[in-house]
């Protein structure tokens, strides 16, 4: 986490406009600079050094910083084009394009494609959630659903790596539609009485339904490993699970491993001892032991920067796959902003404090960008977004079903379950 920097060793961001020739007042009273760069200023002088005029930039006019500020507009459309959803934004930007695009024609063009490009995106964007958000209710236990609407998973899809390479598919195409804003807007009106959660709205939909994703997957997982009559057939989802979370491990899949080792570990998976004796555990405990969350996720964080590096280095597309396990990428941002300030003692912003959150959001952008170099087959992902989930309820009497209750607290729930799901006594 950052530290609190004294004024005298402050970190450079990055070259911003040369200052004016005279000294500001912010400079005389002891503003840090390095290499004609402010390594920290007050709000207002950071403004005053973005924006040129007259004595600032003798040569700033409209064709000369012109094709600055359409590539500030193109970066800013591109990369954080909810800031324009609002209609004032918009009007701020045609506004913009209506002063500069009158001088040169070759900006009247490039303004026209900027504007056409952001309502293209702020369509899709307003599409990405809603393919998903319905799909995520669990059903309850009323005896075996019929075939006609479920089917186990490996009966469409017994190949592991397959399932992986889908599993990948799927994630990718839910983090494509997450902006970086979003990070920002779930942490403007927290929940007070859930201080280290989002709070997600209007702004955050991508990403409340990217955390849906995994909890779906999470409970799906315990859904075909509890709906078999059989240990031996339980037993061989187990294992096939185990072998797709191990294959979502190399290929930099971090967040469906975390969801896969996630619902094998609920109760009423964890409780069916008769099955997972029959069931060969040496590589599950492997796998476990990398997501270990001791040590703030120590392992896994040391198996992240070794994806993040073959990434880096990738000669493949499959190499540049990094899935992050998202909960915790959002944690690590949430933690980031709330624990340290904006602004340093004297009243400067905390450029290193935004430095590290930029490089945490940046790093994210440049891994949801890759484009999954395996074949989709659209019957297995529908059968992820679609397949029926068992509640927690569901799941537990799923579980005793399958193997009776040891103790009488877990009889007592049986019963219980029995009658307000069953109807029987």
């Amino acid at each position: 986490m950052p530290r609190t920097l004294s004024t005298s060793d402050m970190v450079t961001p990055g070259r911003l406009s040369p200052p004016p020739t005279e000294p500001t007042d912010v400079e005389q009273a002891g503003q840090p600079f390095l290499d004609g760069a402010p390594s920290s200023a007050s709000l207002d002088t950071l403004i005053q050094h973005l924006v040129p005029t007259a004595d600032y930039y003798p040569e700033a006019r409209v064709r000369k910083f012109g094709p600055k500020l359409l590539q500030l507009l193109a970066e800013w459309t591109e990369t954080f084009p909810r800031d324009f959803q609002e209609e004032s934004t918009i009007g701020h930007l045609k506004d913009v394009v209506g002063r500069i695009a009158p001088c040169d024609e070759a900006y009247r063009k490039r303004m026209h494609q900027l504007l056409q490009a952001l309502h293209q995106k702020l369509a899709a964007l307003g599409q990405g959630s809603e393919g998903f958000m319905g799909a995520d209710k669990p059903i309850s236990y009323r005896t075996k659903p019929p075939a006609s609407i479920h089917r186990e998973l490996l009966g469409i899809c017994s190949d592991p790596y397959t399932l992986a390479q889908q599993l990948t598919h799927v994630e990718l195409e839910r983090l494509r539609h997450i902006g970086p804003e979003e990070f920002v807007q779930a942490f403007v009106n927290k929940d007070p009485l859930a201080s280290t959660k989002p709070c997600f709205n209007d702004k955050t939909n991508n990403l409340e339904a990217y955390v849906k994703w995994f909890n779906r997957l999470c409970y799906l997982v315990a859904t075909e490993i509890c709906m078999p009559a059989k240990k031996k057939q339980r037993a061989q989802v187990i294992e096939f699970f185990i072998d797709v979370a191990r294959e979502c491990f190399n290929i930099g899949n971090f967040n469906s491993l975390m969801a896969i080792i996630s619902g094998m570990n609920m109760s009423p998976v964890s409780r069916l001892k008769k099955t997972w004796a029959k069931v060969k555990t040496a590589k599950f405990f492997i796998l476990e032991h990398q997501m270990d969350p001791t040590g703030n996720f120590c392992n896994y964080r040391t198996a992240l920067r070794g994806a993040a590096h073959r990434s880096l280095t990738a000669h493949s597309s499959r190499e540049k796959i990094v899935i992050p396990f998202f909960s915790l990428l959002i944690k690590d941002i949430y933690f980031l902003n709330e624990g340290c300030a904006n602004r340093l003692p004297n009243g400067h912003v905390n450029f290193e404090k935004f430095l590290e959150l930029a490089k945490q959001v940046g790093e994210f952008i440049t891994w949801k960008q890759v484009e999954c170099p395996f074949e989709q087959d659209p019957s297995i992902t529908h059968y992820l977004y679609t397949a029926p989930i068992f509640s927690e309820d569901g799941l537990y009497l799923a579980s005793y079903e399958s193997e009776s209750p040891e103790n009488q607290t877990e009889k007592e729930r049986w019963k219980s379950l029995r009658s307000s799901i069953l109807g029987k006594t």
